[in-house]
C-alpha cells in the first residue's frame, strides 16, 4: 500500500518507521515463501513472492520520498499505485491457493481480474486517457478485488476471519485514500491511518501465511507417523516411540489385535465394507487406549496398543476392547498382550504380545490371553467368552 507522502517532518518519520517494518515483515514472509516452495513446490509460495517482490518496490519508493521528503514525479507515483494494486491481486489468489487446487470457475474469476487490470495502460494512447482517469479506475478496480475475496475467497478458505479482517483493513485504506483524493478532508487523522494501516494488512497476512505452513507442516508431520486409513500411528513410528519409552526405562504393556476372519470378510462383502469396519474397529481401540497409551496399525488387520499408565491394568483394557469390538462390530477380535520385563527388547515385546495373540487365535478366538513362557496348558488368568 503506497504511504501518503506529507511534507511534515512528523508525518515524514512516522511513514518512513512504518515503511521499514512492512519491508522488514514482507522480507521475513518472502523467506518463508521461498523456503516452503523448496519443499512443497506449491504454486500459492510462487504468487505471494512475486506479490511481495512488487510490494518491496513500491514500499522503497515510499521510504525514498518519505524520507527525503519530495514528491514523486509524475511517473513515479502512477507506478507505485499500479504495483500496490497487482500486489493485492495476487495476495488474494495466493491466500485461495494456499487452501484450494485452482479449478475452471476459479481460473476464470481471478483471469478477468488480470484481464482487467491492464485497461489503464492500454487506454493510455486514447484522447480521453489521462492519470486522474487512471487513478479512479485503480479505486474501482481494487474495491473489486476486495468484493472478490469477500464473496469468492473467503468461503473456499480456512482463517475466514483473519482474512476478512485484512479484507476490512484494505477496505478501510481504499476509502480514506478516495476521501483524500476526490474531497477537501485531508486532516492528519486520515494522513496517520494511511501511515499505519498498511502495517496493520502486512501484519494479518503475516498471521495467515504463519498459521497456514504451521497447519501444512502438522499435517504432513502427521501423515508420516500414521496410517492413512485408520489414523492410527504407523508401525514405524509405533515401534519408535516403544523403543523410546524402553530407553527411558517406562514399565510397558503391549496389546497385540487381530481381526478374526477378516479375509473372509474381505471376500464376501468387499474392500470397501472391510476398511470400513477395520476402521470401526481401530476408532474402538483407539478410545479405550486414548487416556492410557497409544495405539497403532501393525500392518493388514493387525492392531496394537502401548499402556504406559502405570495405575491402568492392560488385562482389562484388552477385555473392554474385545467386548466393545464384539458388540459394536460385526467381527470379533483375538488379542493377546505382554508386558515389559528386565533386559526385554522391542522386538520381544513385541513377538510375545503376537505369541499370545495367536494362542487366541488358535484356541476359539474373541478372547484375551496373556504371554506366558509356557503355553501346553491354558492360563488360569486367560479371558474368554
Amino acid at each position: 500500500m503506497p504511504m501518503p507522502y506529507a511534507s511534515g517532518s512528523a508525518f515524514a518519520l512516522q511513514a518512513g518507521i512504518a515503511s521499514a517494518c512492512c519491508l522488514y515483515i514482507i522480507l521475513i514472509m518472502t523467506l518463508m515463501c521461498l523456503i516452503m516452495y523448496s519443499k512443497q513446490r506449491k504454486k500459492a509460495y510462487l504468487s505471494m513472492i512475486a506479490a511481495f517482490l512488487f510490494i518491496m518496490t513500491y514500499e522503497g519508493l515510499n521510504i525514498h520520498f518519505t524520507l527525503s521528503q519530495t514528491k514523486p514525479d509524475g511517473s513515479s507515483y502512477p507506478l507505485a499505485a499500479d504495483l500496490q494494486v497487482f500486489s493485492f491481486l495476487l495476495l488474494n489468489l495466493a491466500v485461495y491457493q494456499l487452501y484450494r487446487r485452482m479449478n475452471k470457475t476459479s481460473y476464470a474469476v481471478f483471469s478477468v481480474l488480470v484481464l482487467l487490470f491492464p485497461v489503464p495502460l492500454i487506454s493510455a494512447v486514447l484522447p480521453f486517457a489521462g492519470s486522474g482517469w487512471q487513478k479512479f479506475y485503480l479505486d474501482i478496480y481494487q474495491l473489486g478485488i476486495l468484493c472478490t475475496g469477500v464473496f469468492f475467497i473467503s468461503p473456499r478458505i480456512g482463517q475466514r476471519g483473519k482474512y476478512l479482517t485484512g479484507i476490512g483493513l484494505y477496505f478501510a485504506y481504499a476509502v480514506l485514500g478516495m476521501l483524500s483524493r476526490y474531497t477537501a478532508w485531508h486532516g492528519a487523522w486520515i494522513e496517520r491511518a494511511l501511515i499505519w494501516i498498511p502495517l496493520l494488512y502486512y501484519t494479518v497476512v503475516f498471521w495467515i501465511l504463519f498459521e497456514r505452513i504451521v497447519e501444512m507442516m502438522q499435517s504432513i508431520y502427521r501423515s508420516s507417523i500414521t496410517d492413512g486409513l485408520t489414523n492410527l500411528y504407523n508401525r514405524r513410528f509405533f515401534m519408535k516411540q516403544l523403543s523410546r519409552y524402553i530407553d527411558q526405562g517406562v514399565k510397558v504393556s503391549m496389546i497385540f489385535c487381530d481381526i478374526d476372519n477378516f479375509k473372509k470378510l474381505n471376500d464376501t462383502e468387499g474392500h470397501h465394507r472391510a476398511d470400513l469396519v477395520l476402521k470401526q474397529v481401530a476408532a474402538i481401540i483407539d478410545e479405550e487406549v486414548a487416556e492410557h497409551g497409544l495405539s497403532g496399525r501393525f500392518g493388514g488387520e493387525e492392531l496394537v496398543a502401548l499402556v504406559v499408565d502405570k495405575r491402568a491394568k492392560t488385562a482389562e483394557i484388552a477385555e473392554r476392547i474385545r467386548a466393545r469390538v464384539a458388540e459394536e462390530s460385526i467381527v470379533t477380535l483375538s488379542i493377546g498382550y505382554s508386558s515389559l520385563r528386565k533386559n526385554m527388547t522391542a522386538e520381544e515385546l513385541v513377538s510375545q504380545a503376537d505369541q499370545a495373540m495367536y494362542l487366541s487365535k488358535t484356541t476359539g478366538k474373541n478372547k484375551v490371553s496373556p504371554y506366558r513362557s509356557s503355553r501346553a496348558k491354558k492360563e488360569p488368568d486367560e479371558i474368554s467368552v
